[in-house]
């Protein structure tokens, strides 16, 4: 049985499945989907649609990402945030209003059940985002920053790798799991292509709304696959570039 993790997917459709080909998985393997399923290229309905079939055959972890939560609340009140529609919500509308979904609850559904974070029996942490409070996850007072937080990322690759965990100095959220794995904040933003550790942190959202890649990653192994870049399959579309 392996553990894979998944980046961002922003929209895909085509690459979520070219990378599932790649991966050819068996019925006894587990996947954690950091979140991000929406937004960016035009087939972001597909992308749900095919994650909810998923489960129909493989153990999945949903995790919640920004952009999942903005599409769930405009399901849930038709209303447009300007800030959502500016950065890749607008193809998301326009997926959903070009579709025949006939079960758009199960849309709904599907967003409302997503999870936060999600903590494995060997005390790896998986969110999307990161968390603020020194005391870990659970207690973090602000709900938003699992899925907007971009403070644990900028902590962990700014970090002197020498500075050794017995430090006072060493950053106590780093302290509390064996490994943490997240997406959200593209490592194509520093000019990288795979999956990017950092102490203890593993950043797999590789850039697939932008120039990039969808990426997983065996947690155990860190073996990784990635699908063709994402916007050599929608040629005609400019996805959040």
């Amino acid at each position: 049985m392996k553990t894979i993790v998944i980046g961002d997917i922003h929209g895909g459709f085509r690459a979520i499945t070219q990378l599932f080909e790649k991966l050819n998985p068996t019925s006894e393997d587990h996947f954690i989907f950091l979140g991000d399923y929406v937004d960016g290229w035009s087939e972001s309905v597909e992308v749900i649609t095919y994650l909810i079939a998923l489960q129909e055959e493989y153990t999945c972890t949903f995790l919640r990402g920004n952009h999942d939560q903005l599409c769930y609340q405009w399901l849930l009140s038709k209303e447009v945030l300007p800030e959502w529609s500016a950065n890749g919500g607008e193809s998301t509308i326009k997926s959903y209003a070009s579709s025949n979904i006939s079960q758009l609850e199960t849309h709904v559904a599907f967003f409302k059940n997503l999870k936060n974070y999600y903590i494995d029996a060997s005390n790896r942490l998986f969110i999307h985002a990161g968390f603020t409070n020194q005391h870990g996850p659970e207690s973090e007072y602000f709900e938003k920053m699992y899925y907007w937080d971009r403070t644990l990322w900028e902590l962990a690759i700014a970090l002197n790798p020498n500075l050794s965990k017995d430090s006072l100095l060493y950053p106590k959220r780093l302290q509390h799991f064996n490994e943490i794995f997240i997406g959200h904040t593209p490592v194509t933003k520093i000019d990288k292509t795979t999956p990017i550790q950092a102490a203890n942190v593993w950043n797999v959202d590789t850039g697939a709304a932008f120039k990039g890649k969808i990426t997983a990653m065996d947690i155990d192994s860190k073996e990784w696959w990635q699908s063709d870049p994402v916007y050599t399959l929608y040629p005609d579309e400019q996805g959040r570039n």
